[in-house]
């Protein structure tokens, strides 16, 4: 049988995403390239890094991290811990890393892990990424979840918690709230390729829809 060939050898620009099992990673991902992510059968299974090459870009699915059930707190931690050391190892060729979040719960989940004093791996990640150089987006997603007449305010609410003062429009370039659901990605879309239009790579922008 021979070896599978590596997705990310001679890749010149890689977008990683990550976040919490089950805010549409993967479904963004699909919107966003035409191609399909493969994705476990159970969240919280996935271990490895899903990767998706278009031409010398690579579009890269980190697993998905959080609590789920039936999975152990201890494959959590490995899972937060691999993202971490991916990151780290394959710094110099990550453009991008866009951090998904699911707009409806996570204000929820924050004050869950505060009123244990803990820190949620999303604010950490955020942190990280910022902290070795990589240039981030958050996707707010599942806004369609979210009354209208709220959104502002509980966007407001979601970037303080990851240390951004509000309003969280001052952060256009950063913040982007989307629906995978109702495919409305074109202010993502148009974020990653401002992105790519920075690192003079404008000829990628074929691959991103």
């Amino acid at each position: 049988m021979k070896n599978k060939p590596d997705l990310a050898d001679g890749a010149e620009f890689e977008i990683v995403f990550v976040g919490r099992s089950n805010v549409g990673k993967s479904s963004i991902i699909r919107k966003l390239t035409g191609s399909k992510v493969r994705v476990g059968k159970r969240p919280g299974v996935t271990l490895k890094p899903t990767h998706v090459r278009l031409g010398d870009l690579l579009v890269t699915d980190m697993p998905g991290f959080g609590f789920m059930s039936g999975i152990k707190e201890r494959k959590q931690d490995i899972v937060k811990d691999k993202i971490v050391h991916y990151i780290e190892d394959n710094a110099e060729r990550i453009d991008l890393a866009v951090l998904v979040v699911d707009g409806s719960s996570f204000l929820d989940i924050v004050a869950r892990w505060e009123e244990r004093n803990e820190i949620p791996v999303d604010i950490e990640l955020f942190k990280f990424l910022n902290e070795v150089g990589i240039s981030v987006l958050l996707a707010i997603n599942k806004m369609d979840k979210i009354d209208e007449a709220m959104a502002d305010h509980a966007l407001d609410d979601i970037v303080e918690k990851l240390g951004l003062p509000s309003p969280w429009n001052m952060w256009q370039d950063v913040v982007v709230p989307v629906s995978a659901k109702q495919n409305d990605l074109k202010k993502l879309s148009s974020c990653i390729r401002q992105r790519m239009h920075v690192a003079r790579r404008d000829d990628l922008f074929r691959y991103i829809h």
